[in-house]
């Protein structure tokens, strides 16, 4: 390198000893000096910081590969757990399926349930209506018969004109009285 400084100063047109210096070429001690720096600058950079500098980007570069490493780990760990989850949802939504007919067949079979509940419960209040209405009958029947076993005696008495209050005589008077009277029912 040297050897080319000192071609390119050889090669340069000379000062002759009175002229100026050229305002472009530097002085050859210049030259050289700078040259011996540039050399040991060259020389400590080529030694400790480009190895230094290296070794840094070296570092930089597995690191970003680890974390490229790392992030497709992660994607594909995330993957699995967007299958798993859509295996889940799938598998819950099935049993919700499952969950919803059971819940049809159970409220139908409550609702059939209830049907025959409410059936057996209205034969249940009919045949009480029925006794009870049978009930109120044969009690209507009998102060019916009471009443007009009475009006009958005293109905008598006033065409017979003596009293019957001979009790023997009146219910004979009486029976036969609404057994034609239920004949004639009957017959109409």
């Amino acid at each position: 390198m040297i050897n080319t400084f000192n071609a390119l100063v050889n090669a340069a047109p000379r000062v002759a000893a009175g002229d100026a210096p050229h305002p472009l070429i530097p002085a050859t001690y210049d030259i050289i000096w700078s040259a011996v720096c540039f050399a040991v600058v060259l020389f400590a950079f080529w030694k400790f910081v480009l190895p230094k500098m290296q070794r840094l980007l070296d570092e930089r570069a597995a690191a970003i590969e680890g974390n490229i490493a790392k992030a497709d780990e992660a994607q594909a760990k995330a993957e699995a757990a967007l299958q798993e989850y859509t295996n889940q949802l799938a598998t819950a939504r099935a049993e919700a399926g499952e969950i919803r007919e059971a819940a049809r067949v159970d409220a139908n079979k409550i609702v059939a349930q209830a049907k025959e509940d409410a059936i057996a419960e209205q034969a249940r209040i009919q045949a009480a209506a029925q006794a009870q209405i049978e009930a109120e009958r044969q009690s209507a029947v009998v102060s019916l018969r009471q009443e007009v076993g009475t009006l009958a005696i005293d109905l008598a008495s006033g065409v017979v004109g003596e009293s019957l209050q001979d009790d023997a005589k009146a219910n004979a008077l009486v029976d036969r009285f609404l057994a034609d009277l239920e004949k004639s029912e009957t017959v109409a």
